[in-house]
């Protein structure tokens, strides 16, 4: 087994250099008509812009997507200082950079990884699952019995920091900081994914394509592990299938399809203010200029946030969406499973993650009330400040920044839920309604409590759970997803995720010494 293993592991390796080396392979070369007809659709009227890029890209052959990138993105610059500087405001490129570039070289791009997009689709993702499962099965034999294993799990330099952890940490980091800042430089990734795109929603695919498709094939892959890992546990097995049916069909295909039928992309699932341009005016209009479907999806927003995401929280608690149908937890739960242990369980961690995630909560919603104003009064400025302003630095820090590079990048340094538990608007809301308005806790059994620390210490909310089950109490904390790690990995069966009536949820913590009280009447009055 341990044969097939490394082999798996080879494989997939040789499956993630040929991937990464996939950014250096091809050539750009624009051709005056393909630049006519982005000058068109674009409606560019600089001719700065237009003469730049005649004299230093047109017909001119580029080896590599670095080179590209820059010719195009300092002729955009240079054009834009200019006309700002001289007040022609119609004339400036509004458009990101590099992501006007990715639109020019995802049409100029030339060479091998174009021309055999189902060749290098195998190499990459096909060697890279193929792989990943060889690794992951055979954990059916070497795991022995069901039940946890978690033997030397701080000995490993995989899942305690050590070089493999910081090796996976600067691939995630780097993915993410390509994805969001530099589209333009991984073209060549998202002619790999080109076929799929076409055959589910008929355009090429797009660097958003490209993440939801890894997105999906990372949660199916590593939920064969969670599968395997808590085959004991039926919880388990029932909220791994449910992130997975959630992020597969209604993150991933259902939007895509509505794309093919030229409606608009939408998430049914994802509930403001996670979902926060939701109420963007690019949005709204276009949600109205759809028509029925348009004005469904606006009232559906709407009623989920308000109506739905408050009733199921009373009922079930956070876990019903943070930890059953949530992307980001989806994605926590499978590829984030092996470092849920490093979560910080430190009171300052505690006191960051409360100021922290309340703070984006408020900050989201500033941003909407302004967004909202703007709509309807036609004005471009709340109290003389910008709203798209205030869009563009909460899209940038908390949208890409802290939701993304940091937020699954950080995982192998500082556990799996680093953005559930510091930066989620929509896990500090629901979190609110579960501490004070829900029927969810997690009891505990303090009298059968052995103090091992395996709920805490697997806890990837970093909640001190054994302090909580010494003394027996309830733990109701906002932060917690319910995803029911400390129940599945407690050796004696002290704690249980239940929804029961809101009378005793929150019970007495003071620890019972002596004779200091009567027990016999405690119990009545409980």
């Amino acid at each position: 087994m341990k044969t097939i293993q490394h082999t798996g592991l080879g494989i997939f390796l040789t499956g993630l250099t040929v991937f990464i080396a996939l950014i250096f392979l091809g050539e750009y070369k624009v051709s005056p008509e393909l630049f006519n007809t982005v000058v068109t659709n674009k409606g560019i009227k600089s001719e700065l812009f237009i003469n730049d890029i005649k004299n230093n890209v047109l017909e001119k052959t580029f080896t590599s997507p670095f080179k590209f990138s820059r010719a195009v993105t300092s002729a955009i610059k240079s054009a834009n200082a200019s006309h700002k500087q001289n007040s022609e405001w119609d004339k400036v490129i509004w458009d990101k950079p590099h992501s006007f570039s990715y639109a020019i070289a995802k049409e100029a791009g030339i060479g091998i990884v174009k021309e055999h997009k189902w060749l290098f689709w195998w190499l990459t993702f096909g060697l890279g699952i193929i792989g990943a499962l060889l690794f992951i099965i055979p954990q059916l034999i070497t795991l022995g019995a069901p039940g946890i294993k978690n033997d030397g799990i701080y000995h490993k330099p995989a899942t305690n920091r050590g070089w493999i952890g910081w090796c996976v940490f600067t691939f995630l980091v780097a993915f993410y900081v390509l994805l969001y800042f530099r589209p333009d430089y991984i073209v060549n990734w998202t002619y790999v994914v080109d076929p799929i795109s076409k055959s589910l929603n008929g355009n090429l695919a797009s660097q958003w394509f490209l993440y939801g498709f890894i997105y999906c094939v990372v949660m199916l892959v590593m939920a064969v592990r969670m599968y395997i890992k808590y085959r004991h546990n039926n919880y388990q097995l029932l909220r791994t299938t449910s992130v997975l049916f959630f992020q597969v069909v209604f993150a991933f295909l259902i939007p895509e399809i509505l794309v093919r039928f030229e409606k608009p992309w939408y998430d049914f699932k994802n509930a403001f203010p996670l979902d926060y341009d939701f109420f963007f005016s690019w949005n709204l209009n276009e949600l109205i200029a759809s028509g029925g479907l348009g004005l469904f999806i606006l009232v559906w927003g709407v009623v989920l946030s308000l109506v739905i995401v408050p009733i199921m929280t009373y009922f079930f608690g956070k876990r019903w969406y943070c930890s059953w149908v949530c992307g980001c937890g989806g994605l926590a739960e499978t590829l984030g499973d092996p470092y849920r242990q490093l979560s910080d369980k430190s009171l300052k961690a505690w006191q960051l993650e409360r100021w922290l995630v309340h703070g984006v909560l408020v900050f989201a919603l500033v941003m909407t009330g302004f967004t909202l104003y703007t709509y309807f009064s036609g004005t471009a400025a709340v109290l003389g400040i910008q709203t798209q302003t205030i869009q563009d630095i909460y899209g940038f820090l908390i949208g890409s920044i802290f939701a993304g590079v940091i937020g699954t990048g950080f995982y192998p340094i500082f556990g799996n839920r680093v953005w559930c538990r510091f930066g989620c608007p929509l896990a500090a809301y629901i979190g609110i309604v579960q501490r004070f308005k829900s029927r969810f806790r997690i009891t505990t059994n303090g009298g059968q409590c052995i103090s091992c620390g395996n709920c805490s210490t697997y806890c990837e909310q970093g909640i001190d759970v054994r302090a909580y089950a010494q003394k027996g109490e309830n733990i109701i904390r906002a932060s917690c997803v319910g995803c029911g790690i400390c129940s599945a990995v407690c050796p004696r069966g002290v704690l249980k995720l239940e929804n029961a009536p809101e009378k005793g949820r929150i019970n007495p913590t003071e620890i019972l010494l002596g004779n200091n009280v009567d027990l016999i009447e405690l119990l009545k009055k409980k």
